[in-house]
């Protein structure tokens, strides 16, 4: 069975040494003192390896089931999301007067991803709670906060968002679902939703939906498209649960993956709903929702690429297999390790690399949301806004690549069952596809976020850049290692910007044909940026004459790997979005 190690140093150094978040002016920072959060993070990784690792393989094997309306859980999953619930994992950061620690969300970040390795399944059903709260705590009455927040956070009850229906997926303006008002505020839900995560389960009192429906006789389309709470159970007034609400589960899914996790198909008949901010309003209010969603997704991407490679290590350390062709390194048995064949080291150090660049971009992001929230900092909201599409789409992307890998590590002991590392492999598979599938978050970022405020925050990125490279060149091994390559990486970046700004007003499709080379080459500066400030972090702590030279000495050794053999792709990205729509739109749809 794969096992799970919570990689808590190396969170503390992203914390710490490169964020430095105790210096920072966002009100909680200074709250985040290293021994705190170290605390905090040795004890989410407890519950990571011992709780959560092993009921793991249990999720996937037996599945969730689903008998006369009701869905069971795997064996284990209700006594472990109690346990949950009693450390007060599920409100980490939330706000105090619900029930939650008021932790920054950078902390939530560090914790979710631990959690997200160990049981990716398992971690959904609190994961979208979190993101149904959020949303009724930016939208909602305070009547509504008061009604369901308290439970949601200490997660009594459960939270889900419905989009997708049978016949629309990411043109939600074709959505049938309607709702009718009634005489008392409330209205009335008909319709179908699909793919919904956790929409019925054995683990809590209580399902709170959130269902997006077209109010009767509003406006066509996306413009008339609306956001309730439809709870499973309706709530009294004095908080306590009434009558069974007219939704129910028609069925669960057989899915490629995340079998611990129950994928419903949601009818909604008649069912008593409230509306969650203004009506028509609706995709405003989800977004909320959906934005926390799509970074906690890109997350998912990193966190199974972690577990798969910490398991593919330990097997390349430990299979014999071959001889060094440089000279025997076990002679005292058959063979010798794995590890020591350069094609499997040059496999190791991809999943390394992607992996601990990719947790620092995303912590990065999430301090980002902390200034935004905290301190309504708007550029900083219009920075992560920008580059969430990146995080969600490039992450996911690469971090299944990367499972892969880590299972090839395993030869053909990695299609085997028993070993454990397809289960990484087929999890990580739908973060390429919920929350906006990549294709779409790629036209997003070239369609709508290049152009938000006219270009305001993609040019602030690359004045990010500028300004980086050049207060910190001066060394010449970091500026010939890190920097010179991240300034020509920057450039390819800016470059495909001026394509589509000369070439997409011509032919929109100049532009969209490229928007997945794009968001691949913005993910890699986002990367390389991020190890560049890893490795004036590595370099400072070795300057300054740590104790532990082995740490940043393989840091450095790590993002050196990442510059030379990953970075320069950006010019093959660019050289592919010159090419324009011409070669992508060539033949009618008829001679595929």
């Amino acid at each position: 069975m794969p096992s799970y190690t919570a990689p808590t140093k190396d969170l503390q150094f992203l914390l710490h040494d490169v964020l430095n978040v105790t210096t920072s002016d966002v009100p909680g920072y200074d709250e985040l003192e290293a021994e705190f959060t170290g605390a905090v993070l040795e004890e989410a990784g407890k519950i990571s390896s011992e709780v959560l690792t092993p009921l793991n393989a249990v999720g996937d094997t037996e599945g969730c089931r689903f008998e006369n309306g009701v869905v069971y859980t795997p064996t284990g999953f209700k006594d472990a999301f109690e346990q949950m619930k009693e450390g007060g994992w599920t409100g980490l950061d939330m706000p105090e007067e619900f029930g939650g620690q008021n932790m920054p969300y950078v902390m939530g970040t560090a914790v979710g991803e631990m959690f997200s390795s160990a049981n990716q399944a398992f971690t959904m059903y609190q994961g979208l709670t979190h993101g149904a709260a959020s949303a009724i705590l930016a939208h909602g009455s305070d009547e509504q906060k008061a009604t369901y927040l308290p439970n949601m956070v200490s997660c009594e009850w459960t939270g889900t968002m419905n989009l997708t229906e049978p016949h629309c997926g990411t043109d939600l303006g074709m959505m049938r679902t309607k709702a009718e008002p009634q005489g008392d505020g409330s209205y009335k839900i008909t319709g179908q939703k699909i793919f919904i995560s956790a929409g019925e389960h054995d683990m809590a009192g209580n399902i709170i939906h959130l269902v997006l429906a077209k109010i009767v006789g509003g406006p066509e389309g996306i413009k008339g498209v609306s956001l309730f709470i439809v709870p499973k159970f309706m709530v009294n007034e004095d908080g306590s649960l009434g009558a069974r609400n007219g939704v129910a589960c028609g069925k669960i899914e057989e899915k490629m993956g995340i079998h611990g996790n129950s994928t419903c198909v949601m009818n909604y008949d008649g069912a008593t709903g409230y509306l969650l901010g203004d009506e028509h309003k609706g995709m405003r209010a989800m977004f909320t929702m959906m934005n926390e969603a799509r970074l906690g997704v890109g997350m998912q991407g990193l966190a199974q690429a972690e577990v798969a490679y910490q398991n593919a290590l330990e097997y390349a350390k430990d299979r014999l297999q071959g001889r060094d062709v440089t000279g025997v390194k076990n002679p005292d048995g058959p063979a010798d390790p794995l590890i020591v064949h350069p094609d499997i080291r040059r496999s190791l150090m991809d999943q390394k690399s992607f992996a601990e660049g990719a947790r620092a971009f995303i912590l990065w992001g999430a301090t980002l949301i902390d200034a935004a929230h905290r301190k309504g900092d708007k550029d900083a909201d219009g920075l992560v806004s920008l580059m969430t599409p990146v995080i969600k789409g490039f992450l996911t992307d690469v971090g299944y690549d990367m499972t892969v890998k880590a299972q090839q590590i395993y030869g053909g002991h990695g299609y085997i069952e028993e070993w454990g590392m397809s289960q990484f492999t087929r999890d990580a598979r739908i973060a390429m596809i919920y929350e906006g599938a990549n294709g779409v978050q790629a036209l997003d970022l070239v369609g709508r976020k290049l152009a938000q405020d006219g270009g305001k925050y993609v040019m602030a990125f690359f004045e990010l850049m500028r300004s980086f490279i050049k207060e910190n060149s001066g060394d010449e091994a970091i500026d010939r290692d890190f920097m010179e390559p991240l300034k020509k990486a920057s450039k390819d970046l800016q470059a495909s910007g001026m394509y589509f700004m000369q070439n997409g007003l011509k032919n929109p499709n100049n532009a969209l044909a490229g928007s997945t080379d794009f968001m691949h080459m913005f993910g890699h500066v986002c990367l390389g940026y991020m190890w560049a400030r890893m490795a004036l972090a590595a370099k400072a702590a070795l300057d300054s004459g740590t104790s532990d030279k082995a740490f940043y000495e393989t840091k450095l050794a790590t993002g050196r790997y990442y510059m030379a053999r990953h970075l320069p792709i950006t010019a093959v990205h660019l050289a592919r979005i010159e090419t324009g729509a011409e070669p992508v739109m060539a033949l009618e749809a008829a001679n595929f």
